[in-house]
């Protein structure tokens, strides 16, 4: 039997260069310093990402600080739901987007709003 190990503070979520260059200038205009990552009910398949700019992280949140200076702070509660998920800046076709790659979602709503987790 073998134990498979985990760090909160690695390996909940990678943000690639583009999306943390985002994050950076989104932040920045926005006045704040930071952007905090969650997970609520909501849509018609069940969840739903939450980001938000902010000057700071609360209590229990994980922090993960990018090579930017820049800080995210992912909600404790929400960690099951973002394990291993990748956040990038892509372009779909004229317009660019962050995109959330998780491979915990088993399904996703059309609008793209929401997703499940079984």
């Amino acid at each position: 039997m073998s134990v498979e190990t985990f760090d909160v503070s690695t390996e909940v979520i990678r943000i690639t260069p583009d999306a943390a260059q985002h994050l950076k200038n989104t932040a920045e205009a926005k006045g704040t310093s930071a952007v905090r990552i969650s997970v609520k009910e909501s849509g018609c398949t069940g969840y739903m990402y939450v980001m938000e700019e902010v000057n700071g992280g609360e209590e229990k949140d994980v922090t993960v600080d990018l090579d930017n200076g820049m800080h995210v702070f992912v909600d404790a509660d929400s960690i099951g739901f973002l394990r291993g998920t990748e956040l990038d800046y892509v372009r779909e076709g004229i317009n660019r987007t962050l995109k959330f790659k998780n491979p915990n979602v088993t399904a996703a709503c059309g609008c793209g709003e929401s997703f499940s987790i079984e």
